[in-house]
């Protein structure tokens, strides 16, 4: 039989995942810690040596298709020749704005990066064949916008299915505004990261609203505490401001309130999902894997299709409350929700489950997978002690 205590050590290390991490560098709700400013700097080129201007500044807005403010940052991604990449985020009122060409953004047009003897960044956009042919061929405009010709952006919000802008038709001039990029709501989802409550926002609460956020990214945690308090006075239905309130109030340590303004949230919009998440990561450093379980539930009937790592948080805590069935199924229902395997550690839980109910040989092809995803994972020794000891039980059993 396994070692329980190499399980232990693998449900504590799939618990403590850094949901940022996951969500691609953001955190749940409104504020997007670390993230590049939109149109961030990314180095792509050689220095140029031709005074003709070779950058597009590219701007654009995303909107919901019904109307509904956008309350957490779409994701911008670009899209070139199947190569996708994070471009940057939207502001607070949807819009975005960056600078591709001449050392900024659309480095997926480039797919190769590598460094001359300089140490200057250089990238080979599709067509050619040599860092060299890079300051020849890419040294004017003309050639940027045929390599950018086969791009496309879309915007990406966890619930939504977004409209793609192919860029071709769009480039030519030195400014290009792309438009509004629409967002539909997923049939199968009920959920989302924006509240449907916000519209209904009265002038005054949105005012008091946008303040707490300035301040938030001031880091003046008392003010935006108390413009956030002065929002939901204002109108207590206003789920984003509750969760908002919750965030300052962690940052000042007082985890308490902070589940309470969560609960209102939830109270305030039930499909909001942005609070169920921060319930769960409380939970989760308290080890109340009841309450884990319940919130990632709650998170997971909402948007079963969108948050992998969740499926990964369920399955966990199921297996700590000792329900392997319902661990099984959510690690299952994980693996169907990521097929770009960004969730690898349910492939290790996967197989820490079938284990449990003797399935050898499926235990070993589950954790052969993890390790052939993440080599270099903090768990990867672990994992590697348990997958020989179930090769060496499904031997027996062959026997």
């Amino acid at each position: 039989m396994m070692s329980r205590t190499l399980a232990l050590t693998l449900a504590i290390a799939a618990l403590t995942i850094n949901l940022e991490a996951q969500r691609g560098g953001k955190a749940p709700g409104g504020n997007v810690p670390n993230q590049p400013p939109p149109g961030g700097n990314i180095p792509m080129s050689a220095p140029d040596m031709n005074p003709m201007p070779r950058t597009f500044f590219l701007s654009g807005k995303v909107a919901l298709d019904d109307g509904t403010p956008l309350t957490d940052p779409a994701v911008i991604q670009s899209n070139c020749r199947g190569m996708t990449r994070t471009e940057g985020y939207t502001d607070a009122k949807g819009h975005f704005s960056f600078e591709i060409g001449a050392g900024q953004g659309f480095q997926s047009a480039g797919i190769d990066q590598a460094s001359d003897s300089s140490g200057a960044a250089m990238a080979n956009y599709p067509g050619t064949v040599s860092r060299n042919s890079v300051s020849a061929n890419s040294a004017n405009r003309g050639s940027l916008a045929r390599d950018l010709r086969e791009c496309e952006l879309q915007a990406v919000l966890p619930g939504f299915s977004s409209q793609v802008v192919e860029l071709a038709s769009h480039l030519g001039d030195l400014n290009v505004d792309v438009g509004t990029i629409m967002l539909h709501r997923m049939a199968q989802v009920q959920g989302f990261t924006v509240s449907a409550t916000s519209a209904a926002a009265p002038g005054k609460a949105r005012k008091e609203f946008d303040r707490g956020r300035d301040q938030v990214k001031k880091e003046k945690w008392d003010d935006a505490l108390k413009s956030f308090q002065k929002a939901v006075e204002l109108y207590p239905k206003y789920a984003v401001a509750w969760f908002e309130l919750g965030q300052v109030q962690l940052q000042k340590n007082d985890v308490p309130g902070a589940q309470q303004s969560f609960r209102q949230s939830i109270s305030a919009d039930p499909r909001f999902i942005s609070p169920y998440e921060m319930l769960a990561q409380i939970a989760i450093k308290q080890h109340e894997w009841q309450v884990v379980a319940d919130n990632t539930s709650e998170i997971l009937k909402l948007n079963p299709l969108n948050f992998p790592q969740y499926w990964l948080f369920n399955s966990a805590a199921n297996y700590y409350l000792k329900h392997y069935e319902v661990a099984e199924k959510s690690a299952l229902r994980g693996l169907e929700a990521d097929p770009q395997h960004k969730v690898p550690k349910l492939e290790h839980l996967l197989g820490v489950l079938l284990a449990q109910r003797h399935d050898y040989a499926g235990a070993v092809e589950h954790i052969k997978n993890y390790l052939r995803l993440s080599p270099n994972d903090s768990d990867a020794q672990i994992a590697q002690k348990e997958m020989q000891e179930f090769e060496k039980m499904s031997n027996q059993a062959a026997r």
